[in-house]
């Protein structure tokens, strides 16, 4: 490892400061990312900044209806937090779906979305619940949504000087069911090979009238497969229906990432996925009306 400049910082002015500084620098939370990637051969970093001792980067709220979470917020305090009782639960099913016991006490969610792997557990059902990003610098403070926020593995629109804050979102209403489900290697401490996010709200017939599904480690770039999506709204979950919707999100993929080797695996894989993770969407039958997520 090259040496660097380490810089402890206790408050979101003190870390915006030394981002801004000449040189260059880099952002370290809980290090789960940063500290493996600075090993590599040749890779240089002029000074490191520790957000990981400023408080008012952690911690969950509801405020007004809308979810407020801390940049840095573990993992395992996600997971632990007031929202596994509500209808943004994928959420806290996606933390607690991270790594080992010790990455989940030390990884960060906003690490998980600035570090822009295809295989981070967070980002799917944040995109599905459509979430917003406040990045601050010595210029001032932007809020971006996350849709938009990645440009290709590992990139995103975010400036070199700029630090992730807080992400928010509106709270689901009561009615939507959501699911979190993530295919890896073995059971525990793994890596995503493919995951799915899914939303879909019922009305009292038991039709979808809204439905969102956010696979990871599929496409480019996280996104809401619409053609799948579309195919859901105006029905009743039915086998059929959501084997349907699996099956085209899997035409996706593959129409946007053309066919390579892994395909042969993936494209069925993540077909079944979608459908496990609309069917966990779904109230069991004859109770269309329950509104757990």
């Amino acid at each position: 490892m090259n040496p660097f400049t380490y810089i402890a910082c206790r408050t979101v002015a003190d870390a915006v400061r030394a981002l801004d500084a000449p040189g260059g620098a880099r952002v370290i939370a809980g290090g789960t990312d940063l500290l493996i990637e600075l090993r590599r051969p040749g890779k240089q970093v002029h000074s490191i900044v520790d957000v990981g001792g400023i408080a008012e980067l952690r911690g969950v709220s509801l405020q007004d209806g809308n979810v407020h979470i801390g940049a840095g917020t573990t993992h395992a305090e996600l997971a632990c937090s007031v929202l596994r009782d509500s209808s943004a639960r994928l959420l806290c099913q996606a933390a607690a779906a991270v790594g080992s016991p010790q990455i989940r006490n030390r990884g960060t969610v906003g690490g998980n979305i600035m570090n822009a792997a295809t295989c981070a557990d967070t980002v799917p059902p944040l995109c599905a619940l459509q979430a917003r990003l406040t990045l601050v610098s010595a210029g001032g403070t932007r809020e971006v949504p996350i849709a938009g926020f990645f440009t290709e593995p590992y990139r995103t629109i975010a400036k070199e000087n700029e630090l992730l804050t807080r992400i928010s979102f509106p709270l689901p209403s009561p009615g939507t069911r959501g699911a979190f489900i993530k295919l890896g290697r073995r059971n525990a401490v793994s890596i995503s090979r493919l995951s799915v996010a899914a939303l879909l709200v019922m009305d009292d017939a038991g039709v979808i009238t809204a439905a969102v599904i956010v696979p990871g480690a599929a496409l480019p770039v996280w996104q809401n497969i619409e053609e799948a999506a579309a195919i859901l709204r105006g029905k009743k979950p039915a086998p059929s229906l959501l084997a349907a919707a699996g099956k085209t999100a899997a035409d996706v993929m593959v129409r946007q990432t053309g066919r390579r080797w892994s395909t042969e695996y993936k494209e069925p894989v993540l077909a079944a996925l979608v459908r496990r993770a609309l069917e966990a969407c779904c109230p069991p039958a004859g109770n269309s009306r329950e509104t757990r997520s």
